[in-house]
């Protein structure tokens, strides 16, 4: 399947700043990736340094002094990622509560709503359909600090809240979850998109409770514990806006069906 990503920002930087954006599709094996990033402040072309996270994520740093910065990025994805198998210490990792994912809050009450020490290959699915009928997806519902525990008493949020919800009751009952960022063509409305994973099997199986978008079509960006590992921009000094982003993400031809009770990885 080919897929055509894009993502800009403008950022108004009032103080000179160190800033870390992930908008940059993984570079995984098995992939055809064609891709190109601008970077231009005030009419001035800067080149931002590349660091490569855990599951291939890729940070870009820029030292950003005061000005108006655009960032442009496009890229064209063929081909079908390799899987790789979990270490030991990403399953422990995945395993624990983390900032926004604190499964150590739900213990109780997700051994009295699944169970524990009963897990099968379905529970994934059936957690990410749980949370998918309890929670509404509200544009502007939550704050930036909200965590699963939040979402579960609001009752609403977005992508990223929804995740969390799901990645938190699946480490409580002994699974181990993270999180992905991802370019989702088909979504509505259109933006980055988050997602939940749940290694059962020996593999990682994507979660979507929101069914915003196909889990065939989706490209990966960022993979972490939650949303402090996966965020696209990171501000480290001086103050600054983000004055407009527009992300897209096509498929070539009909978007693929999704029956989203059934084991799909992230490409």
């Amino acid at each position: 399947m080919k897929r055509d990503v894009s993502a800009a920002m403008e950022i108004t930087v009032h103080a000179d700043t160190v800033l870390q954006w992930q908008i940059a599709v993984a570079r995984q094996p098995g992939i055809d990736l064609t891709e190109s990033m601008t970077c231009v402040l005030d009419g001035v072309h800067l080149t931002p340094r590349e660091v490569i996270g855990p599951h291939h994520t890729r940070l870009h740093v820029l030292d950003a002094p005061a000005g108006t910065l655009r960032v442009d990025y496009q890229a064209t994805v063929l081909g079908t990622a390799i899987p790789e198998p979990a270490t030991d210490y990403e399953i422990a990792l995945y395993r624990r509560p983390s900032r926004y994912a604190e499964s150590d809050k739900l213990l109780g009450y997700a051994a009295a709503e699944f169970g524990y020490g009963i897990v099968d290959p379905g529970m994934p699915a059936r957690v990410a359909a749980w949370v998918g009928r309890r929670i509404s997806y509200v544009a502007g519902s939550s704050a930036p600090i909200d965590g699963a525990v939040e979402t579960l008493l609001s009752g609403t949020g977005v992508c990223r809240d929804f995740s969390h919800l799901v990645v938190a009751l699946l480490r409580a009952v002994g699974v181990p979850a993270r999180v992905a960022a991802v370019y989702a063509p088909g979504c509505v409305p259109m933006d980055f998109h988050a997602v939940a994973e749940a290694y059962v099997d020996g593999m990682w199986h994507t979660l979507d409770p929101t069914c915003l978008a196909p889990r065939p079509s989706l490209v990966r960006i960022a993979t972490g514990r939650d949303a402090s590992d996966i965020a696209f921009l990171d501000n480290h000094g001086g103050d600054i806006t983000l004055t407009s982003m527009t992300i897209n993400a096509f498929v070539d031809g009909p978007l693929p069906y999704d029956d989203f009770t059934q084991p799909v990885r992230i490409e």
